[in-house]
């Protein structure tokens, strides 16, 4: 019954029927848009990620690694990508420091990495960096000698920042005798020994091994004068040291 004052009006009134038949229709078009719009931006072949951009001083990390880990860990569309997945991805790879990811329309995507600064072999399988975090080079000794001197490093487990500080002081000093640290031994107990690249191994014990260093970098004129090759130093004395030389070349 009440339909009927309505066709009524519909009938004496055509512009308005003509106005609810294009309102009606627009809607049903809206509608269809939203969903054609829903499956366009969820259709990867439409809206791939076409454009991936990689920036940084990179030395050990490949940009087409980084490529690659997006591409199969981010597979759907520029609009389904995951900005705070692909950012945690690319941290975890290992050489990775630090990174940042940016989506750039309408398919692009700018991936910047710090890079992990590699400053000693830790304990012969991994790495510090310049802040003393230990990280996995997931890389060969061979090939990481190619691009990089790295001092070897050894110590207990929680002592790696100790170790660090302890090589940064101790090779500053060294530097103006032209000697540099090629190995570093931080004992259980904190004691400190060096092996120097000119084959020479000091004990400097567990105190003072700063200034018992500076002490064998003021003496090591006098000690090169001795006609000997020189095998270590004691220097875990208040005053002075002792000098193991190596064995004399006999002569057949």
């Amino acid at each position: 019954m009440s339909q009927l004052p309505v066709m009524k009006m519909l009938h004496k009134n055509p512009h308005l029927c003509m106005g609810l038949t294009f309102f009606i229709s627009l809607l049903g078009l809206f509608v269809f848009a939203l969903v054609e719009l829903n499956k366009w931006l969820e259709d990867e072949q439409q809206a791939p990620v076409q454009n991936i951009v990689v920036s940084g001083e990179l030395t050990f990390i490949d940009d087409k690694n980084i490529k690659m880990l997006i591409k199969r860990t981010q597979p759907g569309s520029f609009f389904e990508l995951d900005v705070n997945q692909t950012h945690q991805a690319v941290e975890a790879m290992a050489w990775v420091y630090r990174a940042s990811v940016r989506k750039r329309w309408p398919s692009g995507l700018e991936i910047f990495v710090v890079e992990q600064q590699p400053f000693a072999i830790w304990n012969d399988d991994m790495l510090l960096n310049q802040y003393g975090d230990v990280f996995d080079a997931q890389i060969s000794r061979a090939d990481l000698s190619l691009k990089i001197r790295l001092p070897n490093l050894y110590g207990p487990g929680g002592s790696e920042q100790t170790a660090l500080q302890g090589y940064r002081n101790m090779q500053s000093l060294l530097e103006t005798s032209n000697l540099y640290i090629v190995e570093m031994f931080l004992s259980e107990r904190f004691a400190w020994n060096v092996a120097l690249n000119n084959g020479i191994k000091l004990n400097l014990g567990r105190t003072k091994f700063i200034n018992r260093l500076q002490r064998f970098v003021d003496l090591l004129p006098l000690i090169s004068q001795q006609n000997r090759q020189v095998d270590y130093v004691d220097l875990r004395y208040d005053t002075g040291l002792a000098v193991g030389w190596k064995p004399s070349k006999k002569i057949v």
